[in-house]
């Protein structure tokens, strides 16, 4: 199609990507591209900048006015289109030949320097950012402007790309010499650097303030800060790196992160956006791990190129009532400098490629993101949501890099859109959980004593690879290694104890009663959870003195340890309080609900469940009258119109089902009677399961010919670690009963070992082999080992992306090979090397019905081929054998067709992207056509 008749026919669609946001920046950026390939002569320009008329007016004459100019015009109108829309916008847009972006046109060579600004306009206009005020101070100094024209040219109302396009306006107006003298001294800027020498050209006060601000970070960065910063630990003695990895989906093969790759090119989704993600699931680290990018920055270790760091919790941004503008929001949340604030507030507009802001918590925040607001003025004072979404989109401040923590589940598409890379942390490894043990216990023999306890309990280590649960096993270990009952093996067994041992240690005498704190601090929970339910029901964190008090909240129920003095929290009234972990709010908010008999004839459990209603509890007050009488609506701050995060009320209704179970019973029938707690229980066993019916009925009926299969959501993960939690094992029998399918697929669905254990416990009891696809998630050696009470009933095993080594391997074959039902395992794309061929040759040896094993893009050599052959030379059914992209050589696979020769089942073998010439390639496949390349 030509490209005027794709102008034509997709107007509607580039108009809306042109106008996204009410932002000029894309229309200004393709109009640049347009000046300097002389599409667009300069009064043309001029006519239909965004500046002097509507967005919208200006995008529909661009398209006119091009439209008009016939079929080259059209194409390069498309290709600066194609450079400069993201991925997203591009989506539904084709581009035709025009794609490329103009470079294959022979442009003349420019005669002059002004000629020079309008060719190379596009990359001037990046270049002059973050050195305007710098170019205009020298332009002055040589007479090419006045003060007047540089006031003109640094309106606030103005984004550092148009402040760069005015001031490119005003000096191609006053002719060849001035703009020699722009392009010279924009050189000599480039050429200097911003090290040492730099640093000295900086104003004083900037550098006062940089010193300052480094202080203020490294006093608040030294300790531990999460989990209450309890014991005033050193970030430095218990740090201990988790699991990074880049998003899926951003084309990048998995690798293990460090801290500098957080802001490299690795798993760049959108390379316009200023925005880095990092995701994690509740308690992974993301906050320790925020910390310590703070730490390294203010002692010089790392991000040098950042001069200014402004860190900001969202938690508190969510009690800032009062409108700001960005200058209070740095100043007043972050450091308040000593010196010149107009000056250092101008060197910070400025240089935003200097600069680092990052927000802990967004999905903590508790407004909604909303795209019909946008502020691009930095003084102009607006509520501290604006604010912050201006900044993330990058509509104010843009090339300020931003670092972002928040649950997955919490970043909507309209956000994402903004998004320039997502890095998630996946948890600790299982080095990981030894680190942080030893740094935890210095004792040699304490940490050995726990380590070896968590090694015999498979389920406790798998719960440790998160890590505040880590923490809290570190915490109670005194409890944990002197328990004679059962040892904990879920999320609510862990929560119970460290409910124990804050308050044991409350009153140290009643240490030897056994379990009296049960019924001494009844009440004290109670209170905790009315607050906690409260908080969530309104998605509030942090307390004032108020609120506490509203809530019935005594100073000895503040001593308990469990709430903890709130850092920085703005207002006027006191003292602020938030819970040590939100995971803490969530199981003292569960507590109130299974507890509280305040009114017996409505019950927030069906509400809480409810998969469909859940976003509404807020708006439908369903968990009001558990609240009532304890914290009414007089609480809640004016104009708050927040909704509970879906992800909290998840995490307490799996802590209902736990403090529910019967394992449990002895405990809660101290406070709460029988009736009641039988009455709750039945509630979260129909909740669940009309929940998995719901998802049961979405299976699609299979097409002919092919299996029918299941294509799980994380919702239904959630519902089946409730059922873990339980541990009744006839509900877990009843909820897979009508389960009819041959495939169950549960890809990016954050399953990790703590997933993999419900699921085990679960599907053990489905009544006919499923095929158990487990792609694209984090399950890892720990979560292979909890996988195995539930492998009798799978047919098969797919482990694509999954962290899985040479151990997981073993553990795996060595149970498998007792099961006929047993087919096939997938495990493309981890860490596998020559370690783990015995294990599979033993397989192969001993399960003579075995199909098909693929293991492509691990680390297998010729070494590896030669043991897997071994194997394959008895074996007489496996028809399929994945090995592409590892490293093996000719050498190796001379030993698979040495197995061959012997081998009558296999259809194919896999071979591709070894390390094997062309000419080796084109032998091989001649001498057996069963080699793929």
């Amino acid at each position: 199609m030509s490209a005027e008749r794709l102008l034509h026919v997709q107007r509607e669609g580039l108009l809306r990507a042109l106008c996204c946001g009410g932002v000029a920046e894309m229309l200004e950026s393709v109009l640049d591209l347009l000046l300097a390939w002389d599409v667009l002569q300069w009064e043309e320009y001029q006519s239909v900048r965004p500046p002097e008329r509507p967005l919208c007016h200006s995008a529909r004459e661009l398209l006119d006015l091009v439209g008009s100019k016939g079929e080259v015009a059209c194409g390069l109108l498309l290709a600066a289109l194609n450079q400069v829309l993201d991925k997203a916008q591009k989506a539904s847009l084709s581009f035709g030949a025009g794609g490329g972006g103009g470079q294959g046109v022979p442009w003349p060579l420019p005669a002059t320097a002004c000629q020079m600004l309008q060719m190379e306009r596009p990359r001037l206009v990046r270049r002059l950012r973050g050195r305007i005020a710098a170019i205009l101070q020298s332009l002055v100094k040589s007479g090419d402007l006045t003060a007047y024209e540089c006031d003109e040219v640094q309106l606030p109302i103005h984004t550092p790309s148009q402040q760069a396009r005015r001031l490119l306006d005003l000096v191609q107006s006053k002719g060849d010499c001035a703009a020699k003298t722009l392009l010279r001294l924009l050189q000599q800027m480039e050429n200097s650097s911003m090290s040492e020498d730099g640093e000295t050209a900086l104003p004083a006060e900037v550098l006062q303030y940089h010193k300052k601000l480094r202080s203020s970070v490294l006093a608040q960065s030294l300790f531990l800060s999460t989990y209450g910063g309890t014991g005033s630990l050193s970030l430095d003695d218990v740090y201990t790196e988790g699991l990074l990895e880049v998003a899926q989906g951003s084309g990048e093969v998995p690798r293990p992160l460090g801290l500098e790759d957080i802001f490299g090119q690795v798993g760049t989704l959108n390379e316009e956006a200023d925005t880095v993600l990092l995701s994690g699931e509740a308690g992974s680290g993301k906050s320790t791990l925020l910390q310590r990018i703070h730490l390294v920055w203010a002692r010089g270790e790392a991000f040098e190129d950042r001069l200014l760091l402004f860190a900001f919790s969202c938690r508190r941004l969510s009690s800032e009532e009062r409108e700001a503008s960005l200058r209070e929001l740095l100043f007043l949340h972050c450091c308040w400098p000593d010196g010149d604030q107009e000056l250092i507030f101008r060197y910070i507009l400025d240089h935003p490629h200097h600069l680092l802001f990052t927000f802990d918590g967004l999905d903590e925040f508790r407004h909604s993101f909303s795209d019909e607001r946008r502020l691009c003025c930095p003084t102009q004072p607006a509520p501290v949501s604006t604010l912050l979404f201006s900044l993330l989109q990058g509509s104010l401040m843009q090339g300020v890099c931003k670092v972002v923590t928040s649950r997955p589940q919490a970043m909507g598409t309209p956000l994402r859109l903004y998004i320039r890379k997502e890095v998630q942390l996946k948890g600790f490894s299982p080095e990981g959980i030894s680190h942080f043990v030893q740094n935890h216990h210095r004792d040699p023999g304490v940490s050995a004593h726990v380590l070896d306890m968590l090694r015999n309990n498979s389920a406790l280590f798998g719960l440790c690879h998160i890590p505040v649960l880590c923490w809290i096993v570190s915490k109670c270990y005194k409890e944990l290694l002197g328990s004679r009952g059962d040892r904990p093996r879920t999320f609510t067994d862990v929560y119970l104890m460290i409910l124990q041992h804050f308050f044991q240690h409350r009153c140290p005498q009643q240490r030897t009663l056994g379990s009296s704190w049960e019924t001494s601090y009844a009440d004290v929970a109670l209170r905790l959870g009315r607050l906690a339910l409260w908080g969530l029901k309104s998605a509030r964190y942090v307390f004032s003195n108020m609120e506490l008090l509203r809530c019935s909240m005594t100073e000895d129920d503040i001593g308990t340890g469990f709430l903890v003095h709130s850092e920085g929290s703005p207002g006027s009234d006191g003292k602020h309080y938030e819970f040590l972990h939100v995971t803490l709010q969530c199981f003292f908010a569960a507590l109130f609900v299974v507890l509280d008999d305040n009114d017996s004839e409505h019950s927030a459990i069906p509400e809480l469940f409810n998969i469909q209603k859940r976003q509404v509890l807020v708006s439908r007050g369903c968990l009001g009258p558990c609240l009532s009488s304890y914290c009414g609506q007089e609480g809640e701050p004016k104009g708050h119109t927040a909704k509970a995060e879906k992800t909290n009320l998840q995490i307490t209704a799996t802590f209902v089902s736990g403090l529910l179970s019967h394992r449990h019973r002895g405990l809660l029938l101290q406070s709460c009677p029988a009736a009641a707690i039988n009455k709750r229980f039945r509630e979260v066993a129909r909740a669940l399961s009309q929940g998995l019916k719901k998802h049961f009925r979405s299976i699609p009926r299979p097409v002919e010919g092919e299996k029918k299969s299941m294509h799980a959501m994380p919702e239904f993960v959630w519902l089946i670690k409730c059922i873990y939690e339980t541990q009744d094992a006839s509900m877990a029998r009843a909820a897979v009963a009508k389960l009819r399918v041959e495939h169950l697929k549960l890809t990016y669905c954050n399953i990790g070992p703590v997933e993999c254990s419900a699921l085990a416990y679960v599907l053990q009891h489905l009544r006919s082999p499923v095929g158990l696809q487990l792609d694209y998630n984090s399950v890892g050696d720990v979560g292979v080992e909890q996988l195995l009470p539930c492998l009798h009933m799978c047919s098969s095993l797919h482990l694509r992306n999954n962290n899985v080594t040479d151990e997981g391997v073993r553990k795996l074959t060595e149970k498998v090979v007792q099961f006929e039902n047993f087919l096939k395992i997938a495990l493309f794309n981890n860490k596998l090397t020559d370690a783990c061929m015995p294990y599979f040759a033993q397989l192969l040896k001993a399960k003579q019905n075995f199909i098909a094993l693929r293991l492509g893009n691990n680390y297998i050599t010729a070494v590896g081929a030669e043991l897997l052959a071994e194997g394959l030379r008895g074996h007489r059914s496996l028809q399929f054998l994945g090995l592409t992209k590892n490293c093996i050589t000719r050498e190796g696979v001379e030993y698979l067709l040495q197995a061959l020769e012997v081998n009558s089942s296999l259809k194919s073998i896999w071979l591709g992207g070894n390390r094997l010439s062309p000419e080796d390639v084109e032998e091989l496949k001649r001498r057996d056509n069963r080699l793929i390349f």
